[in-house]
């Protein structure tokens, strides 16, 4: 019997060691995988420790897998899902851990495809919808939709206002609210719009001028503006600027032939048509100027000089200035003749010879000499 009691008295003091150390190992220290070894137990002691190593066992498996799928939370594989046999508060736990995975896969499955949406195939509008979460899960998915709908909203009216410009509509701006880099963005694409609109209006404004109002030297004023704007404004203004100086050069010298003063030309560069017109011009100056010089010239050698004959010569003239031209050949001509004619026949009476008559064509006046000439030598014909 003694040694029966002490035997008994060893075993539970084997069993007590074991389920202290398992429990110490297991609950204070998490080593797991632990099992009590109780040698030679038999009967309820044997069945007490194999209890408890199941207990150990199944804690065992299943801390272990909650911490498998946890891990690879942690390590951003959403794959994997708590699958060990549990019950009560565990089963809870695995339930939780599950669905946490579920939201998180639902969560990570809506930003990725919002963010392909909008990064990559540049769909706008897009939310995510995670059914379900709460917490910082749902803030999650407030933030990622918010930020999604803000962005949505500054890229749409900065492309309305873009392309309202693309179009020629300088009148939209963006208003949406914007922070960052997409603010400078808002403020370059306004200053853009800005600029745009104040060009056009002086280009308008100096092209209403010059070509409808016909008021020469105006300039675009564009301030703050660079590179192809400024290059743009200074093109435009060197126009108007030649455009100035060719015109006013043109009126100055059609002025001066206006009043008579020959003596001045076109000399302003051009090009083109411009150019054409500038040599048509100097033309008919040089032209002009050939015939007022012939017309004097011949004026003063008949109505002056006393010289006959003479007839202008101007080259290249047509139109109205060669009809000019040859009326006043053709007055000159017939003058000649008419003078002539007249003084062979005075000549011829001053000689005494009486059998000559004037016989050129005239008229007025002259028609009026030849004709008391002619009466003359006829009546000194009689007399004599």
């Amino acid at each position: 019997l003694k040694n029966t009691v002490n035997t008994m008295v060893d075993q539970l003091s084997a069993f007590g060691a074991e389920v202290t150390r398992v429990a110490r190992e297991v609950g204070v220290e998490g080593e797991l995988g632990g099992q009590a070894q109780v040698p030679g137990a038999a009967g309820t002691w044997k069945d007490l420790t194999d209890s408890v190593n199941t207990a150990f066992r199944n804690l065992t498996g299943q801390v272990r897998n909650i911490a498998q799928v946890t891990t690879a939370v942690a390590n951003g594989d959403l794959s994997q899902k708590v699958t060990v046999d549990v019950s009560g508060e565990m089963l809870q736990l695995k339930n939780t851990v599950n669905t946490m995975v579920d939201q998180l896969s639902s969560f990570a499955d809506q930003v990725t495809r919002m963010a392909r949406d909008v990064g990559t195939e540049g769909r706008l509008g897009g939310q995510a919808r995670v059914d379900g979460v709460s917490g910082t899960w749902k803030e999650l998915t407030d933030s990622v939709n918010s930020m999604a709908g803000n962005l949505t909203s500054q890229v749409r009216n900065i492309a309305q206002v873009t392309t309202a410009v693309a179009r020629g509509d300088l009148s939209q701006k963006i208003d949406v609210d914007a922070r960052g880099e997409i603010l400078e963005l808002k403020n370059t694409i306004n200053t853009m719009v800005d600029q745009l609109s104040s060009f056009a209006e002086q280009v308008t404004r100096v092209a209403r001028e010059v070509g409808t109002e016909g008021r020469l030297g105006g300039q675009a004023q564009v301030p703050g503006v660079a590179g192809v704007w400024r290059d743009l404004t200074d093109s435009v203004n060197g126009m108007a600027g030649n455009l100035t100086a060719q015109v006013r050069n043109i009126a100055q010298v059609a002025t001066a032939v206006a009043r008579g003063d020959l003596s001045q030309k076109i000399t302003v560069d051009a090009r083109g048509e411009i150019l054409e017109l500038k040599n048509t011009l100097n033309t008919m100056v040089d032209q002009l100027s050939s015939f007022a010089q012939e017309v004097t010239r011949v004026a003063r050698e008949v109505g002056t000089e006393g010289i006959l004959g003479g007839q202008a010569e101007v080259q290249g003239v047509s139109g109205t200035w060669k009809d000019l031209t040859q009326s006043v050949n053709g007055m000159a001509n017939n003058l000649t003749m008419q003078v002539r004619n007249i003084a062979e026949v005075t000549t011829a009476v001053a000689k005494g010879d009486l059998s000559k008559k004037i016989t050129v064509d005239a008229k007025g006046e002259i028609l009026e000499l030849v004709t008391t000439v002619n009466t003359m030598v006829d009546q000194l014909s009689s007399f004599a």
